[in-house]
């Protein structure tokens, strides 16, 4: 298996048919690539380059590694979803109100945009994209209606919350006559 793209698969056979061996062969030993006349192959320099690349690197996938999300094992239906449970999912779709997850039921849940982050966002898109594992709190779960309610905001730290606040202590206001008392001490003539 190489990274060559298709459409480039007669190329692979014009550089096989030059050196006179098999594709296979090619790939076990990349060196004998060493040896292709570029000029007899009908493919530009830059196309040439990219696929006596790629057979030199054999078994490479270019892609992604996929990386699926661990379902609940007790969670298969919407009934089996209760109000608190925390589960990995994947993002389906990102919409302009907020972002469906595949919990791993036959009905996607919704996060809604004021439940993606605990500090505001203008798109969701700032916040998720599709094919991203996530975890989320389920807020509520209907089978009838079927639709299941979604935060991720509810479990992240809230933004800016401090460690320990501390109390603030009430002066007692003053009286009238205690302010007049201080106004009248303040601006009198000596």
């Amino acid at each position: 298996m190489t990274a060559v793209h298709p459409e480039s698969y007669p190329v692979v056979e014009q550089i096989a048919q030059s050196l006179q061996k098999p594709i296979d062969e090619i790939i076990r030993s990349p060196q004998l690539l060493e040896n292709v006349d570029r000029n007899r192959l009908s493919a530009g320099t830059f196309t040439l380059n990219d696929i006596l690349e790629e057979l030199r690197k054999p078994g490479r996938d270019p892609r992604d590694k996929f990386v699926a999300p661990s379902f609940h094992e007790g969670v298969r239906e919407i009934s089996d979803i209760q109000a608190g449970m925390v589960l990995e999912g994947v993002v389906t779709n990102v919409t302009k109100f907020g972002a469906f997850i595949d919990i791993g039921v036959h009905q996607d849940g919704l996060v809604h945009i004021s439940e993606l982050s605990n500090h505001f966002i203008k798109e969701p898109s700032d916040a998720v994209k599709a094919g991203q594992i996530v975890k989320v709190k389920v807020l509520s779960a209907d089978a009838r209606t079927k639709r299941i309610s979604l935060s991720m905001k509810a479990l992240m730290e809230r933004a800016g919350r401090l460690v320990s606040k501390p109390k603030q202590t009430l002066k007692p206001q003053p009286t009238l006559n205690e302010e007049l008392a201080a106004l009248s001490a303040k601006w009198r003539v000596h």
